[in-house]
């Protein structure tokens, strides 16, 4: 039975954080919700894989720009766009006063302050990637950045009283997040240059939590998209630093 759940609970991570045609789930089962907050870092890791991957593959047949820039389309298909979307209703939030945050946010249209802003922050995260050599890292930025979620959904306060996040904090344990920080620390053994990009990760986590709390009182859906999104542009700016330092 527990086994079934772990499995379950796998299978809506991959639901959930990607378009990939496997492991479909689309019901929030009691009691899997937990073990799918525990495995974003190993599907964050898996989609940087098999970005990774495609990239190795393809690079003797294209020009290495255009390659860079079907590969930012590629890694924008897997999520379906779920993190821009919170990160686009998250920026709508920051235009209006606090009381109307959380309603403006809730709000299927994108308002033009989000779709702005969307735009800029595409073209700085796509330029990145288009300078990045060392690619063979994007597994460990894609994992370190759902794993803020993880941290965000266990740590700090939910604003809203329902949705799948609100299941989802209350079902995740000491122990799923322990066994979430043990797949990083197995990353980490993977790609042993990942240390500083963790440092900068949990960084990021922190001051935006710091904001958050400060403005909203916690983090909503939306917000952990926005967390996972600039994590991963800050990671990004960070190895193109450290190339050219």
């Amino acid at each position: 039975m527990q086994t079934s759940k772990i499995f379950k609970g796998f299978a809506l991570a991959v639901s959930m954080l990607t378009t990939l045609p496997f492991f479909r789930v689309h019901d929030f089962f009691r009691g899997i919700n937990g073990y799918a907050v525990m495995f974003y870092p190993l599907v964050g890791a898996m989609l940087g894989i098999l970005l990774w991957f495609c990239y190795t593959v393809l690079v003797p047949y294209f020009p290495a720009e255009h390659l860079k820039v079907s590969l930012f389309v590629l890694w924008i298909v897997l999520t379906g766009a779920l993190h821009l979307d919170g990160f686009s209703d998250t920026v709508d939030g920051l235009f209006v006063p606090v009381d109307q945050a959380e309603a403006v946010m809730k709000d299927p249209y994108t308002g033009g302050m989000g779709m702005i802003f969307t735009v800029i922050f595409l073209i700085f995260k796509a330029s990145a990637l288009w300078h990045l050599e060392a690619l063979y890292l994007l597994p460990i930025i894609l994992m370190f950045s759902r794993y803020n979620a993880v941290l965000a959904i266990y740590f700090f306060p939910y604003i809203r009283k329902e949705g799948m996040s609100t299941l989802a904090k209350r079902e995740f344990t000491s122990t799923q997040l322990a066994l979430s920080t043990l797949m990083v620390l197995l990353g980490l053994f993977i790609w042993p240059q990942g240390w500083c990009l963790l440092a900068f990760s949990l960084m990021s986590l922190l001051l935006i939590k710091r904001f958050f709390i400060k403005r909203l009182g916690g983090f909503s859906g939306d917000i952990y998209g926005f967390l996972i999104e600039v994590t991963e542009l800050v990671l990004l700016n960070v190895l193109l630093f450290g190339a050219t330092a």
